[in-house]
């Protein structure tokens, strides 16, 4: 199996499970997240999350205190990368979801043990919203 697949689902499992400090873990000293990739509410300068402070804040804001759902719909491995065909489902406190369709990319660090980069294609304007179950 593809490493970078591989690192890919220990990535969602992380997320999934809420466990930040396991997920910044996963990335290399100079790790890099982007989503998504470009300027957004999570990153004005649309350079990334860098380090495993940058990536911790991104953590802080877009994950910690929310469920995070992956539906893998088609992974396609090259390389010491990974694209990830997915669909998002963001639960937050109130019952309310935010959902995106996106592409994700993870590449692996020259190590073979980390990763180097997560970088998601969406448009923060494609992004779907369900209101809380009443």
């Amino acid at each position: 199996m593809n490493t970078a697949f591989e690192m890919s689902q220990k990535s969602v499992a992380a997320v999934e499970a809420g466990d930040r400090e396991g997920w910044i873990a996963l990335f290399a000293p100079d790790g890099v997240v982007e989503d998504p990739v470009g300027p957004s509410m999570f990153d004005e300068t649309g350079r990334g999350h860098h380090g495993p402070e940058g990536i911790g804040a991104f953590f802080d804001a877009a994950i910690a205190g929310n469920q995070v759902r992956f539906a893998i719909r088609e992974s396609h491995a090259a390389g010491d990368e990974v694209a990830n065909v997915v669909t998002i489902t963001t639960t937050l406190p109130d019952g309310s979801k935010a959902i995106i369709d996106a592409v994700t990319v993870y590449r692996v660090a020259d190590d073979g043990e980390h990763l180097a980069s997560m970088r998601a294609f969406w448009t923060p304007d494609e992004m779907r919203f369900e209101p809380a179950p009443s």
